[in-house]
C-alpha cells in the first residue's frame, strides 16, 4: 500500500522520490507541479522590505472568469494567502503556457461604486494623498502602496485622476505574477500516479498487489477539508480493494 504524498513537504517525508522508482516499472506519471501555492512578483525592493508580512484584508481576486474574496498575504518574493491558493490552479496553467499572468484586485470590493465615488470627491484640502486615500476610501498603508506600484507601472499620475477613475482605478489593480513559488513551499501537489493505471480497487495494474492512495494520484483539491477528505477517502477505498484482492 503506497501513501507517500506528493512531493511539497520534504522535511517530513513528502519528497517525491517515489516517481522514478514507479516510472521504471512503467507507470505513467504526470509531472509533479505546487498547488495551493504562493506566486512570485518582482516587487521594488522598497516596496518588499517594508510590507512583506503584512495581509492584504477583504480584497477579491480575478484572473478571467474566476473571482475569489479573502485575503491575501504579501511576502519578499511575492504573494500568497487563502485567495491567492484558491486560484493557484488557473493561474499555475496560465504561467506555464504564457510565461506570466496578470492577476487582478479589487481593493475595496465591499464597497458600492457610487459611493467609493461620492467619498473621493470630497476635497483633498492638505492632506497627503495617501491620507486622503486612507480616510476617503478606507484604503491601509499595504493597499495604498499597492496601488501606487500598479500605478507607476502605468505611469498613470493617481493624484490628478477625477473620483471616478480613480475609484475604478483602487478596484482594478494589476499584479504581474511572473512564476510559482517553489514546490517545496506550497501546500500540496498536484501531477502524480494517472487514474487510468489504477483499477477501480486503486491497485496499479502494471503491478498487481500495489495499491496507491492520497496525494500521489493525479489530484488536487482547495487546502483544508477538501484536501484532507480526499486523501482519507482514497486510502479507505484502497484499503478496501486490498482486502478484496486479498481474498481472492
Amino acid at each position: 500500500m503506497l501513501a507517500l504524498g506528493g512531493a511539497s513537504w520534504p522535511r517530513l517525508g513528502s519528497d517525491g522520490h517515489w516517481v522514478e522508482a514507479l516510472t521504471q516499472r512503467g507507470v505513467r506519471i504526470a509531472p509533479l507541479r505546487p498547488a495551493n501555492c504562493g506566486f512570485t512578483v518582482a516587487w521594488p525592493d522598497t516596496f518588499s522590505k517594508r510590507f512583506a508580512g503584512q495581509p492584504l484584508k477583504n480584497v477579491e481576486l480575478r484572473f478571467g472568469a474566476h473571482a475569489v474574496r479573502g485575503e491575501a498575504m504579501i511576502d519578499r518574493d511575492g504573494i500568497e494567502g487563502g485567495a491567492i491558493y484558491a486560484l493557484a490552479s488557473v493561474l499555475r496553467d496560465e504561467i506555464a503556457r504564457a510565461g506570466q499572468a496578470t492577476l487582478r484586485v479589487a481593493l475595496r470590493p465591499d464597497l458600492d461604486r457610487r459611493r467609493l465615488i461620492e467619498r473621493l470627491s470630497k476635497p483633498r484640502g492638505k492632506q497627503s494623498f495617501s491620507t486622503y486615500l486612507r480616510k476617503a476610501a478606507g484604503l491601509a498603508p499595504v493597499a495604498i502602496a499597492l496601488l501606487r506600484e500598479s500605478a507607476l507601472g502605468a505611469k498613470i499620475d493617481l493624484p490628478r485622476l477625477p473620483p471616478d477613475d480613480l475609484a475604478a482605478r483602487i478596484n482594478d489593480v494589476a499584479i504581474a505574477l511572473t512564476g510559482t513559488a517553489s514546490l517545496d513551499r506550497a501546500i500540496s501537489t498536484a501531477g502524480g500516479v494517472g487514474f487510468d493505471e489504477l483499477d477501480d480497487a486503486f491497485m496499479l495494474r502494471r503491478l498487481p498487489g500495489v495499491f496507491a492512495c492520497g496525494e500521489m494520484l493525479d489530484w488536487e483539491a482547495p487546502t483544508g477539508g477538501y484536501l484532507l477528505q480526499a486523501s482519507l477517502a482514497t486510502g479507505a477505498a484502497a484499503g478496501r480493494g486490498a482486502l478484496r484482492w486479498l481474498a481472492r
